[in-house]
């Protein structure tokens, strides 16, 4: 199926809550495949809260990964999972600022380190059943010697542990079924994929 406007059409489009976030209400009919008529009307709701990245910063030198922990709602309210997740550096996209600035501040502020290089590893939806955000994903060098210590905004309720581990530490945790949020899963997937052109791209000599 083609990628375009007139793929579909938006018949009615409400928003129906505005609080910390928004949730907007579309009815809703797209072209189907093989036939190309339209189908029936869809009412659908759509989380709105903006667009994010990550990053997952990696020491080449020291072969770590520096991973956080925090105390997430959504972690709690899910059946069976734990509300203290352990992740990647994330956060919104504020108007006027662009992806890799957000990524250091958010390096800087979540882990109190520096990020010396990005590399942008993946631009995709979180949810695009219900839900408009997008995360620019980046794996960030940074020097881990130091990391560990508590940091966060305690003005926007962060109290966030910081640790590093190795990076086979690191996978064998990700394999052990002990991460389980999408973001961080993806990056570590991903830096398994990327660390030794990494490493030869970003250690030094």
């Amino acid at each position: 199926m083609t990628d375009t406007d007139d793929d579909v059409d938006v018949v009615q489009l409400n928003a129906v809550y505005e609080g910390f976030f928004r949730i907007d209400r579309y009815k809703v009919r797209h072209k189907v495949f093989e036939t190309g008529q339209w189908s029936g009307e869809l009412d659908r709701e759509v989380f709105e809260r903006g667009h994010a990245v990550s990053v997952l910063p990696y020491d080449p030198n020291r072969d770590e990964v520096v991973l956080i922990e925090q105390f997430r709602v959504g972690g709690y309210a899910a059946p069976n999972l734990s509300h203290w997740q352990i992740e990647c550096v994330a956060g919104i996209i504020d108007d006027g600022d662009s992806a890799e600035e957000t990524a250091i501040r958010e390096t800087r502020e979540e882990t109190g380190l520096n990020v010396t290089n990005l590399v942008e590893a993946y631009h995709y939806l979180c949810s695009p059943g219900g839900s408009s955000e997008t995360v620019r994903m980046y794996c960030g060098q940074v020097d881990a010697a130091n990391a560990g210590g508590i940091h966060g905004l305690e003005h926007e309720g962060e109290f966030i542990r910081v640790f590093s581990v190795t990076a086979d530490e690191a996978f064998a945790t990700l394999d052990d079924g002990k991460i389980n949020n999408g973001m961080t899963i993806i990056a570590l997937q991903w830096l398994r994929t990327h660390r030794d052109e990494l490493k030869r791209k970003w250690a030094s000599g």
